[in-house]
């Protein structure tokens, strides 16, 4: 029997599209006789159609929100139909015959239309100017932040990508961004609810749904289970479905992610209804103390980055424009994407994707920094659709854990000196915690990122934006001192993306003037972000980096590149050893919003940076980390996330640059499911050995120390490097050699080295990339590289941070 899904049909045109002065064409009519239209794809945005027709510039962004953008189309049909149009980006009109059926002021609301059809009809989509709106009079709010731009985008309900001078391109977001349906009546299920809990292992799923001419029984399937579904109304069906011993859904990193299909049958039809996973998340600890996430019971380290979207031109929402960059995500062993308030809500798409990956996901509202007129009704009652619509529309979705009240609300009000009566959120707390508690009882609300403290910003309460290692230029020390608890934000860099990215945006020269319209910065800040990554460049290496960027601009940007990767690994080190008190850190940011470096691990093109490398060593499943405990030496924290147990070699060596070797230990470890352990550099080695050069009893007998934890078979699991002294980065002869091998997946690349490698890093001269990079080697060891996305056989270059020549393969 076949299987009928319950979507909707797509309304894609053909559709054309034409910019004229605002207010030019008060109606379609208007339109007959113009000349200039151009084809637009829909779903999509006019910057993307101007882009598609070679009217669009990235270095200079045609301004869109100043002029009126008319889509149409030609419909045809016949009887009741309703129109379902899921993203109108931002005030739109919608015609039908030259007759207007509604009217939306959100690019956050669906809406729906109903239409009686008579053969050919002609549709068409008025995009009114926003900033005309915006210029309008409007009532001040209390505070006004540096953020963006105007002031008046307090009353807008559109997101702030391109109007954060600094943060991202001046690209104005207008269009049918996301689908335009049609429906026609009866015939399938509407107004379906799908809810799935876990309550003493076994699943319940409850389902509703409206189907008028169902003949005979509906009955409800799912794991091969089953359920007849009393008519609770009219056509309406309503009943649940006891499922005990149902497989359960996993971030990827601690099981699998199972999902199950749900279908219906109702007179010899039967319809999917997609498909539900069933997991608990709960709150470990008091918000007040600090975001701490379980999941099925088991706590997770919640570790990844703040999203961004796939294309900030044609804002895609399908299956092929997220894919990979969630694998990517996925492969860097990130546990957690959160979409923060001044992005905008992301596509069904997005979050199936992270459903089927095992991806967690934080959904803010968008609302940032801004002083949101919640008195107002309008506003309110528009807020409150928004977010009843966004929690139906993912009412089944296992991946989606967190709802936050938006970004940076509160900081902006009570870093303004405002007291706690003023920034605190509570009208849209209050809103976010009722409709949840009615559609998603099963979400940790969060009020606002960050929040939770004295101040809304205090690093040991709550969730904070945690810059103390980065923008503020703190010690790594830092990482533990602060005690962060959850950190929504950390880590933001002017991150460095390869050479062959820089060579495709024609920046490779950081001396050029264009390279800093790239750099991204804080509106008012006499600083950027590169400063924050010279800072550390410095610190690491001792070297000035302003005189390094004259003089050798090259190694500049590697070291550059080397730096942002130590400082992600040591921070994360931090927060993940055994002891910690900080549950979950999300990197600033997920992918660059324009060429150059910006704050992505990702660079705007989908490449990885350094920064990418460094983050998927450090949140490996299962982990060896070395943290320095001063005088009670070196601590050894190996960790086990994943349901299998874990038969070990644990080897710690302390040698020399040139591998003379000072003190080892080496013992067979076994780690349990979902465990961790503990061992300090004494209790292996069974004596005294100044581990972290604390007692100064005479000259250091080693340079570094190397972690390494394997299986018995030899497979490296996961490493870690301490450097008592600091990373000497000068040049010298280190021996570094690498060749092409056949590996069990194709070919890889065995990068070994005599004298201690720092940063080696891998560049291949075409298409592809390594599984690791920017990674250090002991004296005398080696790794093997698998080689990604290769065409024919690969050819490159190999060098390291502190060796003397390059090496080609």
């Amino acid at each position: 029997m076949a299987v009928l899904r319950t979507v909707d049909r797509p309304l894609d045109g053909p559709w054309e599209m034409i910019v004229t002065a605002p207010g030019a064409c008060t109606n379609p009519d208007a339109l007959d006789g113009l000349a200039g239209f151009i084809p637009a794809p829909v779903p999509g945005t006019a910057a993307g159609a101007l882009r598609a027709a070679g009217l669009w510039s990235d270095a200079a962004p045609t301004p869109l929100h100043g002029s009126d953008v008319w889509y149409r189309t030609r419909i045809e049909g016949r009887g009741r139909e309703t129109l379902r149009f899921e993203g109108l980006a931002t005030l739109c009109e919608v015609w039908l015959d030259g007759e207007l059926r509604l009217t939306s002021r959100s690019m956050f609301l669906a809406h729906e239309v109903s239409l009686d059809l008579d053969g050919p009809h002609t549709l068409a989509l008025a995009f009114r100017s926003l900033a005309q709106d915006l210029a309008r009079p409007h009532k001040r709010g209390r505070w006004r932040p540096q953020l963006a731009t105007p002031g008046s985008l307090r009353h807008a309900r559109t997101t702030l990508l391109g109007f954060m001078p600094g943060w991202c391109p001046s690209i104005d977001a207008v269009g049918p961004y996301r689908p335009i349906t049609r429906r026609g009546e009866g015939g399938r299920p509407t107004e379906i609810d799908l809810g799935a809990s876990v309550a003493d292992g076994t699943g319940i799923l409850v389902v509703g749904l409206t189907l008028p001419d169902a003949a005979g029984p509906v009955t409800l399937h799912c794991d091969g289970r089953t359920a007849v579904l009393p008519e609770t109304a009219t056509g309406r069906f309503e009943g649940r479905l006891a499922l005990p011993g149902i497989a359960l859904w996993w971030p990827h990193t601690h099981g699998e992610p199972r999902r199950h299909a749900v279908t219906v049958e109702a007179g010899g039809r039967t319809f999917d209804l997609g498909r539900v996973g069933f997991r608990t998340i709960t709150q470990r600890r008091p918000f007040a103390e600090g975001l701490s996430l379980a999941v099925n019971g088991v706590p997770v380290f919640c570790r990844g980055a703040c999203w961004t979207p796939p294309d900030l031109v044609g804002l895609p929402g399908d299956r092929a424009a997220y894919e990979p960059l969630l694998r990517l995500a996925v492969e860097a062993g990130m546990t957690m994407l959160r979409v923060g308030g001044t992005m905008l809500y992301e596509s069904q798409a997005f979050h199936d994707l992270c459903d089927e990956l095992g991806l967690l996901v934080w959904q803010d509202l968008m609302l940032a920094n801004f002083d949101y007129p919640v008195d107002d009704p309008a506003f309110r009652l528009a807020l409150e659709t928004e977010i009843a619509q966004l929690l139906d529309r993912l009412q089944a979705s296992p991946s989606l854990c967190v709802v936050g009240g938006g970004s940076e609300i509160e900081q902006q009000a009570a870093m303004l000196g405002f007291p706690e009566a003023v920034w605190r959120t509570t009208a849209v707390e209050a809103m976010l915690r009722e409709a949840a508690a009615l559609r998603r009882p099963d979400l940790v609300v969060v009020p606002n990122s960050p929040a939770g403290g004295d101040l809304p910003f205090s690093t040991h309460a709550g969730v904070t934006h945690y810059y103390g290692v980065g923008a503020y230029l703190r010690p790594f020390e830092d990482a533990r001192r602060a005690e962060v608890r959850f950190a929504s934000e950390c880590l933001a860099f002017a991150n460095v993306p390869e050479p062959a990215s820089l060579v495709d945006a024609g920046l490779t020269d950081p001396r050029d003037p264009a390279w800093g319209l790239g750099i991204p910065r804080d509106r008012g800040a006499d600083w950027d972000f590169e400063g924050v990554r010279d800072h550390y460049v410095g610190a690491l290496y001792g070297v000035d980096p302003a005189r390094l960027r004259d003089d050798d601009p090259e190694r500049y940007l590697t070291l550059g590149r080397a730096a942002v990767a130590e400082v992600m690994e040591a921070t994360f080190a931090e927060w993940r050893r055994a002891g910690s008190v900080t549950a979950g850190g999300l990197v600033w940011l997920w992918r660059d919003l324009a060429p150059g470096a910006g704050w992505g691990v990702v660079d705007v093109a989908g490449r990885p940076k350094s920064a990418w490398y460094a983050l998927k060593r450090a949140f490996r499943p299962v982990q060896a980390l070395l943290t320095d405990e001063g005088l009670n030496g070196l601590h050894a924290h190996l960790l086990n996330e994943t349901v299998e147990p874990v038969d070990a070699t644990l080897a710690l060596t302390f040698t020399t640059g040139a591998g003379k070797v000072a003190a080892r230990a080496e013992r067979a470890v076994s780690l349990a499911p979902r465990s961790s352990l503990t061992l300090s550099s004494a209790a292996l080695l069974g004596r005294f050995f100044d581990a972290t050069n604390a007692y100064r009893f005479g000259p250091a007998a080693h340079d570094l120390a190397h972690l390494r934890l394997s299986r018995t078979d030899g497979t490296v699991l996961a490493d870690a490097f301490h450097f008592p002294a600091g990373r000497d980065a000068g040049p010298r002869e280190t021996g570094l050699s690498a060749e092409l091998v056949d590996g069990e997946a194709g070919l890889a690349l065995r990068v070994a080295a005599e004298r201690h490698a720092l940063s080696v890093h891998l560049a291949l001269d075409g298409a592809g990339r390594p599984a690791d990079n920017w990674f250090h080697l002991a004296p005398g060891s080696e790794r093997l590289i698998a080689l990604h996305e290769t065409a024919g056989r690969p050819s490159g270059t190999v060098r390291a941070v502190n060796g003397s020549g390059t090496v080609r393969f």
